[in-house]
Protein backbone atom coordinates (compact mmCIF):
# COMPACT_ATOMS: atom_id res chain seq x y z
CA UNK A 1 0.00 0.00 0.00
CA UNK A 2 2.82 2.34 0.91
CA UNK A 3 4.58 1.60 -2.39
CA UNK A 4 1.39 2.41 -4.32
CA UNK A 5 1.08 5.71 -2.46
CA UNK A 6 4.67 6.66 -3.25
CA UNK A 7 4.22 5.68 -6.90
CA UNK A 8 1.03 7.74 -7.12
CA UNK A 9 2.78 10.73 -5.54
CA UNK A 10 5.68 10.49 -8.00
CA UNK A 11 3.25 10.25 -10.92
CA UNK A 12 1.36 13.31 -9.73
CA UNK A 13 4.64 15.23 -9.34
CA UNK A 14 5.72 14.36 -12.90
CA UNK A 15 2.34 15.46 -14.23
CA UNK A 16 2.68 18.79 -12.45
CA UNK A 17 6.14 19.36 -14.00
CA UNK A 18 4.75 18.58 -17.44
CA UNK A 19 1.93 21.04 -16.86
CA UNK A 20 4.36 23.81 -15.87
CA UNK A 21 6.50 23.07 -18.91
CA UNK A 22 3.47 23.35 -21.17
CA UNK A 23 2.37 26.61 -19.51
CA UNK A 24 5.83 28.14 -19.91
CA UNK A 25 6.22 27.19 -23.58
CA UNK A 26 6.95 30.35 -25.58
CA UNK A 27 4.13 31.91 -27.54
CA UNK A 28 3.97 35.07 -29.60
CA UNK A 29 0.91 37.33 -29.31
CA UNK A 30 -1.09 37.62 -32.50
CA UNK A 31 -0.68 40.79 -34.55
CA UNK A 32 -3.98 40.29 -36.31
CA UNK A 33 -2.18 39.47 -39.56
CA UNK A 34 -1.70 35.77 -40.31
CA UNK A 35 1.32 36.33 -42.53
CA UNK A 36 3.08 38.50 -39.96
CA UNK A 37 2.24 36.02 -37.19
CA UNK A 38 3.84 33.23 -39.23
CA UNK A 39 6.89 35.37 -39.91
CA UNK A 40 7.35 36.22 -36.22
CA UNK A 41 6.94 32.57 -35.22
CA UNK A 42 9.57 31.58 -37.78
CA UNK A 43 12.01 34.06 -36.23
CA UNK A 44 11.95 32.73 -32.66
CA UNK A 45 15.40 31.18 -33.05
CA UNK A 46 16.79 34.50 -34.35
CA UNK A 47 15.12 36.54 -31.61
CA UNK A 48 16.53 34.27 -28.90
CA UNK A 49 19.92 33.20 -30.30
CA UNK A 50 21.20 36.17 -32.32
CA UNK A 51 18.76 39.04 -31.98
CA UNK A 52 20.75 41.49 -34.07
CA UNK A 53 21.89 38.79 -36.53
CA UNK A 54 25.53 39.64 -36.00
CA UNK A 55 26.50 36.37 -37.64
CA UNK A 56 25.10 37.47 -41.01
CA UNK A 57 28.00 39.76 -41.96
CA UNK A 58 30.72 38.78 -39.47
CA UNK A 59 32.82 36.83 -41.99
CA UNK A 60 32.24 39.32 -44.81
CA UNK A 61 33.35 42.17 -42.55
CA UNK A 62 36.56 40.35 -41.68
CA UNK A 63 37.33 39.78 -45.37
CA UNK A 64 36.51 43.38 -46.29
CA UNK A 65 39.19 44.89 -44.10
CA UNK A 66 39.81 48.63 -43.61
CA UNK A 67 39.29 51.14 -46.44
CA UNK A 68 42.18 51.72 -48.83
CA UNK A 69 43.95 55.08 -48.74
CA UNK A 70 41.70 57.69 -50.30
CA UNK A 71 38.69 55.34 -50.47
CA UNK A 72 35.32 56.98 -49.84
CA UNK A 73 33.64 53.90 -48.42
CA UNK A 74 29.89 54.14 -47.96
CA UNK A 75 27.76 51.66 -46.00
CA UNK A 76 24.10 51.22 -46.94
CA UNK A 77 22.50 50.12 -43.68
CA UNK A 78 18.93 48.89 -43.52
CA UNK A 79 16.33 46.18 -43.83
CA UNK A 80 15.10 44.13 -46.81
CA UNK A 81 14.81 47.18 -49.08
CA UNK A 82 18.56 47.64 -48.68
CA UNK A 83 19.32 43.91 -48.51
CA UNK A 84 17.79 43.32 -51.95
CA UNK A 85 19.53 46.32 -53.52
CA UNK A 86 22.37 45.01 -55.71
CA UNK A 87 24.69 47.95 -55.19
CA UNK A 88 27.40 46.71 -57.56
CA UNK A 89 24.86 46.71 -60.40
CA UNK A 90 23.29 50.07 -59.62
CA UNK A 91 26.48 51.86 -58.51
CA UNK A 92 29.21 50.19 -60.61
CA UNK A 93 32.75 50.84 -59.49
CA UNK A 94 31.71 52.56 -56.28
CA UNK A 95 33.10 51.45 -52.88
CA UNK A 96 29.59 50.99 -51.53
CA UNK A 97 28.97 48.21 -49.01
CA UNK A 98 25.55 46.64 -48.46
CA UNK A 99 24.69 45.83 -44.85
CA UNK A 100 20.95 45.33 -45.09
CA UNK A 101 19.12 42.45 -43.41
CA UNK A 102 15.57 41.59 -44.41
CA UNK A 103 12.88 41.99 -41.78
CA UNK A 104 14.97 43.92 -39.28
CA UNK A 105 13.70 46.69 -37.03
CA UNK A 106 15.70 49.58 -35.58
CA UNK A 107 16.38 47.87 -32.21
CA UNK A 108 17.91 44.92 -34.06
CA UNK A 109 19.93 47.28 -36.22
CA UNK A 110 21.25 49.09 -33.15
CA UNK A 111 22.68 45.80 -31.88
CA UNK A 112 24.82 45.45 -35.00
CA UNK A 113 25.56 49.11 -35.75
CA UNK A 114 29.08 48.94 -34.32
CA UNK A 115 30.02 45.74 -36.13
CA UNK A 116 28.35 46.46 -39.47
CA UNK A 117 28.94 50.22 -39.70
CA UNK A 118 31.41 51.73 -37.22
CA UNK A 119 34.04 48.99 -37.50
CA UNK A 120 34.01 49.22 -41.31
CA UNK A 121 35.24 52.83 -41.07
CA UNK A 122 33.06 54.32 -43.81
CA UNK A 123 33.06 58.00 -44.67
CA UNK A 124 29.25 57.92 -44.98
CA UNK A 125 26.40 55.69 -43.81
CA UNK A 126 23.08 55.73 -45.67
CA UNK A 127 20.39 54.58 -43.25
CA UNK A 128 16.99 53.32 -44.39
CA UNK A 129 14.88 51.89 -41.57
CA UNK A 130 11.56 52.08 -39.77
CA UNK A 131 8.99 50.39 -41.99
CA UNK A 132 9.30 47.08 -40.11
CA UNK A 133 9.04 48.89 -36.77
CA UNK A 134 5.68 50.30 -37.87
CA UNK A 135 4.59 46.81 -38.94
CA UNK A 136 5.61 45.35 -35.57
CA UNK A 137 8.05 42.71 -36.80
CA UNK A 138 9.68 42.52 -33.36
CA UNK A 139 6.64 43.69 -31.42
CA UNK A 140 4.61 46.91 -31.10
CA UNK A 141 6.71 50.07 -31.47
CA UNK A 142 5.69 53.62 -30.62
CA UNK A 143 6.88 56.37 -32.93
CA UNK A 144 8.81 57.82 -30.00
CA UNK A 145 10.80 54.59 -29.66
CA UNK A 146 11.62 54.49 -33.37
CA UNK A 147 12.70 58.14 -33.23
CA UNK A 148 14.95 57.44 -30.25
CA UNK A 149 16.69 54.70 -32.24
CA UNK A 150 17.07 57.02 -35.23
CA UNK A 151 18.79 59.51 -32.92
CA UNK A 152 21.04 56.80 -31.48
CA UNK A 153 22.28 55.80 -34.95
CA UNK A 154 23.18 59.41 -35.73
CA UNK A 155 24.89 59.99 -32.39
CA UNK A 156 26.97 56.82 -32.69
CA UNK A 157 27.99 57.71 -36.23
CA UNK A 158 28.93 61.25 -35.28
CA UNK A 159 31.04 60.01 -32.37
CA UNK A 160 33.12 58.04 -34.88
CA UNK A 161 33.39 60.71 -37.56
CA UNK A 162 30.93 59.03 -39.92
CA UNK A 163 28.62 61.31 -41.89
CA UNK A 164 24.98 60.30 -41.94
CA UNK A 165 22.47 60.32 -44.79
CA UNK A 166 19.00 59.60 -43.40
CA UNK A 167 16.51 58.11 -45.84
CA UNK A 168 12.79 58.69 -45.53
CA UNK A 169 10.51 55.72 -44.94
CA UNK A 170 9.14 54.63 -48.33
CA UNK A 171 5.43 54.76 -49.19
CA UNK A 172 3.47 51.51 -49.51
CA UNK A 173 0.58 50.67 -51.85
CA UNK A 174 -2.33 48.22 -51.78
CA UNK A 175 -3.02 47.95 -55.50
CA UNK A 176 -2.31 44.21 -55.75
CA UNK A 177 -3.39 41.18 -53.74
CA UNK A 178 0.21 40.65 -52.57
CA UNK A 179 0.41 44.17 -51.22
CA UNK A 180 -2.68 44.31 -49.02
CA UNK A 181 -1.17 42.93 -45.80
CA UNK A 182 2.02 44.98 -46.12
CA UNK A 183 -0.11 48.09 -46.61
CA UNK A 184 -2.46 47.34 -43.70
CA UNK A 185 0.50 46.80 -41.36
CA UNK A 186 2.03 50.18 -42.29
CA UNK A 187 -0.53 53.00 -42.00
CA UNK A 188 0.33 55.92 -44.25
CA UNK A 189 -0.32 58.31 -41.36
CA UNK A 190 2.52 56.76 -39.33
CA UNK A 191 4.91 56.84 -42.28
CA UNK A 192 4.15 60.54 -42.76
CA UNK A 193 4.58 61.26 -39.04
CA UNK A 194 7.96 59.50 -38.92
CA UNK A 195 9.18 61.21 -42.07
CA UNK A 196 8.12 64.60 -40.73
CA UNK A 197 10.00 63.98 -37.49
CA UNK A 198 13.06 62.65 -39.32
CA UNK A 199 13.22 65.58 -41.73
CA UNK A 200 13.00 68.01 -38.83
CA UNK A 201 15.63 66.07 -36.83
CA UNK A 202 18.00 66.17 -39.79
CA UNK A 203 17.51 69.92 -40.20
CA UNK A 204 18.17 70.55 -36.51
CA UNK A 205 21.27 68.35 -36.46
CA UNK A 206 22.77 69.24 -39.86
CA UNK A 207 22.21 65.75 -41.27
CA UNK A 208 21.34 65.09 -44.91
CA UNK A 209 17.74 63.97 -45.39
CA UNK A 210 17.23 61.72 -48.42
CA UNK A 211 13.62 62.08 -49.56
CA UNK A 212 12.78 58.87 -51.40
CA UNK A 213 9.13 59.21 -50.38
CA UNK A 214 8.35 62.21 -52.59
CA UNK A 215 9.95 60.58 -55.63
CA UNK A 216 8.05 57.28 -55.24
CA UNK A 217 4.61 58.43 -54.09
CA UNK A 218 1.54 58.78 -56.34
CA UNK A 219 -1.31 61.29 -56.22
CA UNK A 220 -3.13 59.12 -53.65
CA UNK A 221 -0.22 59.20 -51.22
CA UNK A 222 0.76 55.59 -51.93
CA UNK A 223 3.74 53.93 -53.59
CA UNK A 224 3.35 54.14 -57.38
CA UNK A 225 1.97 50.78 -58.49
CA UNK A 226 4.63 50.11 -61.12
CA UNK A 227 7.52 50.70 -58.69
CA UNK A 228 6.82 47.87 -56.21
CA UNK A 229 5.21 44.58 -57.18
CA UNK A 230 4.28 43.70 -53.60
CA UNK A 231 3.52 47.26 -52.53
CA UNK A 232 6.55 47.55 -50.25
CA UNK A 233 9.81 46.47 -51.88
CA UNK A 234 11.01 48.51 -54.88
CA UNK A 235 11.46 46.65 -58.12
CA UNK A 236 14.07 47.56 -60.71
CA UNK A 237 12.11 50.63 -61.79
CA UNK A 238 11.88 51.77 -58.17
CA UNK A 239 15.57 51.32 -57.48
CA UNK A 240 16.45 53.20 -60.66
CA UNK A 241 14.61 56.23 -59.28
CA UNK A 242 16.35 55.89 -55.92
CA UNK A 243 19.89 55.58 -57.33
CA UNK A 244 20.50 59.20 -58.43
CA UNK A 245 18.87 60.52 -55.27
CA UNK A 246 21.17 58.40 -53.11
CA UNK A 247 24.24 59.31 -55.15
CA UNK A 248 23.49 63.03 -54.92
CA UNK A 249 23.06 62.80 -51.14
CA UNK A 250 26.30 60.80 -50.75
CA UNK A 251 28.29 63.32 -52.76
CA UNK A 252 26.91 66.17 -50.66
CA UNK A 253 27.85 64.28 -47.49
CA UNK A 254 31.40 63.77 -48.74
CA UNK A 255 32.05 67.49 -49.30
Amino acid sequence: MKRNFVAYGLFAFLLSIAGVAQQSAPSIPSTGFAGLDQYRASRIAVFTDDYGQLARYREANAKLGPPAAGENRVVFFGDSITDAWKLADYFPGKPYVNRGIGGQTTPQMLVRFRQDVVDLQPKVVVILAGTNDIAGNTGPMRNEDIEANYASFAELARAHGIRVVYSSVLPVHNYTERSKDFFAQRPTSRILELNHWLKDYCARNKILYLDYFSALVDDKGLMKKDLADDGLHPNDAGYKIMVPLAEEAIQKALK
